[in-house]
């Protein structure tokens, strides 16, 4: 039965985050920002006008290295204080404070590339041989040399960098603090409603009647804020579009693919195929759900539930522990020790409270241990979410005691593999586990429902609706709650064909995800899931050389482009076949529950 959130208050210390090895308190990250403002003041000072030469360059580069270091940890208690409860008002106060501190800073220091990029091409390729930790830097520092502007407008820019991210800090604000939803009432008995109870229960609900009434409730509610959310989302776009066009960029897309180091192909290839390929097994895997639950019609509301949900087992979480170390374990033991410690340590934020960021995340701050954010509800399918967080948590533990931090992040195209990899490690260990085809099924119905509903076809279709509205942005146009709407509906419809009804409400979904103001990382999820697909049947037949070069891989961090990250791993992501490989083995996982629901029924 879902219950009414609590406020964070009353959360135990056990269900939250520690984040006493950033600061032990508020007074402590005060201290330390008015510091990095002052360090900061003195770095322009000492260094500004003296980048001239090999040596200055190195030495400029070094005292910056150790300048981020601070500015990351107090970056990360001030976004991840505000993650837990966006409603306590003096978190609200130091996230606003931080982004006001960190745009002065960003101006300050907007000369350390202004004057490297001054230099001719032979100093920093110089540097680059006499300090080999500033080499992939110093490369990326060079690729964007076409797109930099004069120092001056440099600054200015950096001056307003906290006024061009508000649109994110808007759009948490509208949906975590002001958005309260009402409880929705079935047959005479009233039910609870929040923003974590409908992700995380409500959209899982077994009782039709119960999770379409909470699917309209939800949906009312968000049909309340359309207009302000769609202004806020409009603002993101018509300032990426500003920044594209006054750096010199073709198009909006190669000002946002720029960073992540592949060109257009590659992410038209992903949107493509899996729009076109995937739809037919996923309108099987739909219909195998509606046949299963006895439904009269299928929904988009009814897309998240369990297959078989009489066998979804609940689970605490220290029970997860045991089933993430014997799944991840082929890992090594320097991976699970950072396993074991992010529970033992209290890494993980598990609470459901009022207030709470939605979906979960990992935030990797150099110099300092992962943090995990998840609201715990006790389902099986936590398991998988978890294991995914610890993914990154594993890359960045791994790639942040190898890289310094200019080289510890690698591209966002290949963010999500070590993620999802870890996701396909639970779901190889648990079909091993067990014969029974109830089991079987469950496993493989997590699979499809959970890391490749989730990844290949919610985020991919974020991805085809985003791409939509890009492409009206870099012709000039803006967009609003009605444009929105019928653009988010026309992709839903178009990959569910006639197999899912697509119900009012439905075209809203918009307005749910946060990753539509970190450019165009929707799409990077399937990237991911693609690469971490064939890097896993690697592991299953080749064991432990497998797992070696992935362990490789993690440590690489960002020296490598995604490419040569995927090349590593024995991946060759320059040509479509790894994407149509993973497309057919979601196919057979489709073809596999169809078999074994039949078994049971047989046997019944």
């Amino acid at each position: 039965m879902v219950k009414s959130l609590p406020v964070r208050s009353a959360i135990s210390d056990e269900e939250k985050w520690d984040l006493s090895s950033l600061f032990n308190s508020v007074a402590e990250f005060d201290q330390a920002l008015e510091n990095l403002e002052k360090e900061a003041q003195a770095l322009n000072q000492k260094t500004q006008g003296t980048i001239v030469d090999v040596q200055t360059t190195i030495q400029a580069l070094t005292d910056y290295t150790a300048f981020l270091e601070k500015l990351v940890i107090v970056s990360t208690y001030a976004s991840l204080t505000i993650s837990t409860d966006q409603t306590n008002d003096e978190a609200q106060l130091q996230s606003s404070k931080f982004s006001a501190a960190s745009a002065k800073i960003s101006s300050k220091l907007s000369f350390i590339n202004s004057e490297l990029l001054a230099l001719p091409r032979e100093t920093l390729e110089q540097a680059m041989q006499e300090s080999a930790e500033f080499k992939v830097f110093l490369e990326k520092l060079l690729r964007r040399k076409p797109y930099q502007l004069h120092p001056e407008v440099e600054k200015s820019l950096a001056a307003y960098s906290s006024t061009f991210s508000a649109p994110y800090g808007l759009y948490n604000t509208t949906k975590m603090v002001d958005m309260n939803f009402d409880d929705f009432e079935v047959n005479g008995v009233t039910y609870p409603l929040s923003y974590v109870s409908f992700e995380g229960d409500w959209e899982a609900e077994p009782d039709a009647e119960l999770r379409r009434a909470a699917f309209d409730a939800f949906s009312k509610k968000l049909k309340d804020y359309q207009h302000t959310t769609a202004k806020t989302y409009d603002m993101q776009l018509q300032t990426e579009k500003t920044t594209a066009d006054l750096r010199g960029y073709d198009s909006i897309f190669d000002f946002l693919l720029f960073n992540q180091e592949v060109d257009r192909s590659l992410y038209n290839r992903q949107i493509d195929l899996i729009t076109k390929e995937l739809a037919p097994h996923m309108q099987k895997y739909a219909k195998l759900l509606q046949k299963a639950h006895g439904l009269d019609r299928m929904t988009f509301a009814d897309l998240k539930i369990s297959l078989d949900p009489s066998y979804e087992p609940e689970i605490t979480v220290e029970e997860s522990k045991k089933y993430i170390d014997d799944a991840l374990s082929i890992m090594g033991t320097d991976y699970i020790e950072m396993v074991d410690r992010s529970y033992s340590e209290r890494w993980i934020d598990f609470a459901q409270n009022k207030g709470k960021s939605t979906g979960a995340f990992c935030s990797s701050p150099y110099g300092d241990h992962p943090y995990i954010l998840i609201s715990w509800t006790g389902r099986m399918n936590e398991v998988f979410v978890l294991a995914h967080e610890l993914g990154h948590a594993g890359h960045f533990y791994n790639a942040n005691r190898e890289q310094n931090i200019f080289n510890a992040r690698p591209s966002l195209y290949f963010i999500e593999a070590p993620s999802t990899m870890n996701e396909m490690l639970v779901a190889n260990h648990l079909l091993k586990s067990s014969e029974d085809p109830k089991f079987k099924r469950w496993v493989i119905s997590s699979i499809v429902a959970r890391t490749y509903y989730h990844n290949f076809v919610t985020h991919l279709l974020e991805a085809a609706y985003q791409r939509k509205v890009y492409e009206r942005i870099d012709e000039g146009k803006s967009v609003n709650a009605g444009i929105l709407n019928a653009i988010k509906r026309g992709v839903l419809e178009e990959f569910w064909g006639d197999a899912v009804d697509i119900t009012d409400g439905a075209e809203l979904t918009w307005m749910r995800q946060p990753h539509y103001y970190m450019g165009l990382y929707p799409y990077t999820y399937s990237a991911g899931l693609t690469i971490s697909t064939q890097v896993s049947k690697r592991i299953l037949n080749e064991g432990q050389p497998a797992v070696d070069d992935w362990l490789e891989v993690l440590k690489a961090g960002g020296t490598k482009t995604p490419v040569e990250l995927a090349q590593m791993a024995g991946v060759d992501i320059t040509t479509e076949q790894p994407l149509r490989d993973t497309i057919a083995y979601i196919g057979e996982l489709v073809d596999e529950l169809v078999r074994l629901t039949e078994e049971i029924e047989q046997t019944v």
